[in-house]
């Protein structure tokens, strides 16, 4: 025989959930200067990337290959528009982007 359930509901609360690491937090968030994290097809030209090896801008629409799961673009140095790079990510990867 099935327990017959209570009339009370437990009361969910968004303060009882601890925050998931690598969420961004509220702070993070609403600062103009943190950078903003798209996908790699969302990318746009003039848009800038920085890595270990220094600022890159974007500057060439992105295309995918390999149907659609790895996504490639054509980027500049920032202090050197002479070197350029074709850069590829997983469709899946989000990529750090300063938007102007």
């Amino acid at each position: 025989m099935a327990k017959a359930r209570s009339g009370k509901k437990r009361e969910k609360d968004a303060g009882d959930q601890p925050q998931l690491p690598g969420t961004p937090s509220s702070a993070r968030e609403s600062s103009p200067a943190s950078a903003t994290r798209v996908l790699p097809m969302q990318l746009q030209i003039g848009d800038r990337i920085s890595d270990e090896t220094g600022e890159w801008e974007v500057v060439s629409r992105p295309h995918t290959t390999a149907g659609g799961k790895t996504a490639h673009v054509r980027v500049r140095r920032a202090d050197q528009p002479t070197v350029i790079e074709e850069r590829s990510w997983g469709a899946h990867e989000r990529v750090a982007v300063k938007r102007a």
